[in-house]
């Protein structure tokens, strides 16, 4: 049978804004952020008011994007440890432009084949899609024929996607993911579909979803 997902990246950091690889480092949404992350609990509770359960990534800025969206649900934000961001290693707080002078051929390889990279001393993009398989076995077994809402981020996102899609890691770039924005799929083993993808009107202040 499967189940409905509602996929939430989190609202914009200050290393968003500045545009660092953030990875495992628990950076709090800013103040747009938060203005974010109370659109999308409007528009969550507008779309889907009996979502089943609300799973958020334990850093800060997961947990501060799900929480408005518990409160207008009535549910408790569970912290999931497999929705956590990627683990970039050395080059955590690093910029694009510090990361691809430190080790060009690496960072070369990041923008031109993502899923081949490992992080100086961290993760793959395989090694976050097999603990999100994980997450999602977990979630079909507790919530068959049921919804629930992922509050995660951009890698982890896009990883999940590609999955969802059947696509290989190296079409990471392919799928678009703002701040912000919330994603509609529904999982079944072999059988996946993604009918919304990084829908951001409801932070345009134009439409509703």
């Amino acid at each position: 049978m499967g189940f409905d997902l509602v996929l939430v990246r989190h609202g914009r950091t200050a290393w968003n804004r500045e545009v660092r690889f953030r990875g495992q480092m628990d950076v709090p949404l800013d103040e747009v952020g938060q203005d974010q992350a109370r659109a999308v609990a409007r528009a969550i509770q507008r779309r889907w008011p009996n979502a089943a359960a609300l799973y958020a990534s334990p850093l800060s800025r997961a947990r501060q994007t799900a929480a408005p969206i518990g409160a207008a649900l009535g549910l408790p934000v569970q912290i999931h440890a497999g929705l956590r961001d990627v683990d970039y290693g050395a080059w955590t707080g690093l910029t694009p432009d510090e990361a691809a002078a430190r080790e060009p051929e690496r960072y070369n390889l990041w923008v031109m084949a993502p899923g081949q990279v490992r992080f100086p001393d961290g993760e793959t993009l395989g090694d976050v899609q097999a603990r999100l398989q994980q997450v999602l076995d977990e979630m079909a077994a507790a919530h068959s024929g049921e919804r629930v809402i992922l509050v995660a981020h951009v890698v982890v996102n896009r990883v999940l996607l590609c999955t969802l899609l059947g696509l290989t890691l190296d079409a990471f770039w392919r799928l678009g993911q703002e701040n912000g924005a919330i994603n509609l799929a529904h999982y079944q083993a072999g059988d996946s579909v993604v009918e919304c993808l990084n829908d951001t009107a409801h932070l345009q202040g134009g439409f509703d979803v």
